[in-house]
């Protein structure tokens, strides 16, 4: 599988790069990352409709349909539900998945239902940085899931 995350925002020389390079490293599937700059608006409403359709062109640029947005109002998944989702998109014929992290005013809310998945990561609010170095440590488990790899040790 090819995964895209897709962010507002840049790294410059953020500790949570390492977090995000350690677990990229490791995952088997293709795993890119795509950084777009903040949008600047008069209202953080405007600046959220505009970074999510710069979000999701990203995605449909480099080449999926199949959107996850990063949400505080998503689903909580736990680490397997997540896996068998991937699972399902991968065996339905899904090859590429694009993760969108919104900006500091996270997503425009009307575009959330063009996603496949809205997911949450917890009812506290992380770092967007922060949620990079997560999110691919949660992919790399669910492809250990998937495998059968015994660096997933559930209950």
């Amino acid at each position: 599988m090819r995964m895209l995350v897709a962010t507002i925002g840049k790294w410059k020389h953020a500790p949570e790069k390492a977090l995000w390079e350690q677990y990229a490293a490791r995952l088997p599937w293709e795993l890119t990352l795509k950084e777009l700059p903040a949008a600047s608006a008069a209202t953080p409403a405007e600046q959220k409709r505009r970074e999510t359709e710069a979000l999701m062109q990203a995605a449909r640029q480099w080449g999926t349909e199949k959107l996850v947005f990063l949400d505080e109002t998503g689903k909580t998944l736990a680490s397997e539900a997540f896996a068998a989702q991937l699972g399902r998109w991968r065996d339905g014929g899904d090859r590429a998945v694009a993760f969108l992290i919104g900006g500091d005013h996270g997503h425009d809310r009307a575009r959330l239902a063009e996603g496949q998945l809205t997911l949450s990561l917890g009812a506290m609010t992380w770092p967007h940085l922060l949620v990079r170095g997560l999110l691919a440590e949660q992919l790399y488990r669910a492809h250990a899931i998937l495998s059968g790899h015994p660096y997933h040790r559930a209950g």
